[in-house]
């Protein structure tokens, strides 16, 4: 079984791609520092799996707890998802996030070296695209990350790329994801964020249980079909997926490459809406509020080079989205 370490493994996307990894037989090492997930995660992981994988709880900048994780294991491949991920919170504290999602990765590749793992999986985001209604987004658009959150991310892309070009013997997938949504259809793990929820599905499944009285949409009067924005929503299982394939991928080939992870479809927010109606079998309660600045009327990925490398494409629905979205909230 090749060992894979899975940082910030815990957390919503992670202990989905844990499910996943374990699927393929692929052992894995969790390192997380809980920050933004619970140790509950695990307890899904193993009903879900029947394994538990080993759990380090660690920051990624503490170099001697890394090393010691390092030496303990042997570790052949690592996906990093690690970091602060807020784009509101990024523009409050952008020391936070350059300190901790930039050094906690040079911490990472820095003793990846020194062990001479030299094969890697980024979690990228699309954030890192210049804004521009021309659609849909491909791999070659203009970069010009409008947040520090998206810009952290855009310095390790190029952090990432520059250490490609000086040794030939890494592996390297940076994978830029859209809009994660959904969770596990045994509702045994999902994404339940620490406070006030950033993302549309998880504030609307608040809603829909009553722990929120009505979901602010920011924004009606966009160039779409229904005046709100259109965003490119991917299961998180499909997303999960993307992982394990772009770890295939890099068994094969040393070089670096850098991919969407998105449907290439556009939902917008009221249509989501009305879609978690159906699987929720409620009224979701909305008002209209102020746009926020540098949102586009439109976002959504071209995933035609998933498909071409990595023979990986979206199946799960909206309507899974929403579906196990729900069954998550009500089992949670």
């Amino acid at each position: 079984m090749k060992k894979i370490l899975l940082t910030g493994g815990l957390g919503y996307i992670g202990s989905h791609i844990c499910v996943e990894l374990i699927n393929k037989r692929y052992e894995v090492i969790i390192i997380d520092n809980l920050s933004n997930s619970s140790k509950n995660s695990l307890d899904g992981i193993k009903k879900i799996t029947g394994y538990k994988p080993k759990l380090y709880i660690s920051d990624l900048r503490d170099k001697l707890s890394l090393l010691r994780i390092f030496k303990e294991n042997k570790i052949e491949s690592v996906i990093h998802l690690a970091g602060f991920k807020s784009v509101n919170e990024s523009i409050e504290a952008p020391l936070s996030y350059y300190n901790n999602n930039i050094n906690g990765t040079i911490t990472l590749l820095e003793v990846m070296d020194q062990f001479d793992c030299k094969s890697i999986v980024f979690s990228s985001s699309a954030t890192v695209y210049a804004s521009s209604n021309e659609m849909p987004i491909s791999e070659s658009a203009p970069l010009a990350a409008s947040s520090p959150y998206g810009s952290s991310k855009l310095v390790i892309e190029r952090m990432l790329q520059d250490l490609c070009s000086s040794d030939d013997d890494w592996r390297i997938s940076i994978l830029r994801y859209f809009n994660p949504a959904g969770a596990h259809k045994s509702g045994l793990i999902g994404e339940a964020p620490n406070g006030s929820p950033n993302n549309l599905f998880p504030y609307i499944s608040k809603v829909a249980i009553g722990d929120l009285e009505k979901l602010k949409i920011f924004g009606n009067d966009y160039k779409t079909q229904d005046g709100t924005g259109v965003r490119d929503y991917i299961h998180v299982v499909d997303l999960a997926k993307g992982h394990c394939k772009a770890l295939e991928f890099m068994q094969d080939n040393k070089k670096i490459i850098v991919v969407n992870l998105g449907t290439g479809n556009g939902f917008s927010v009221l249509e989501v809406v009305k879609e978690f109606e159906k699987a929720c079998n409620k009224k979701i309660m909305y008002e209209f509020s102020e746009r926020r600045g540098g949102d586009l009327d439109k976002c959504y990925a071209d995933p035609s080079l998933a498909l071409k490398l990595l023979n990986w494409k979206a199946k799960l629905s909206l309507n899974a989205m929403c579906r196990d979205t729900w069954n998550w909230e009500k089992k949670k």
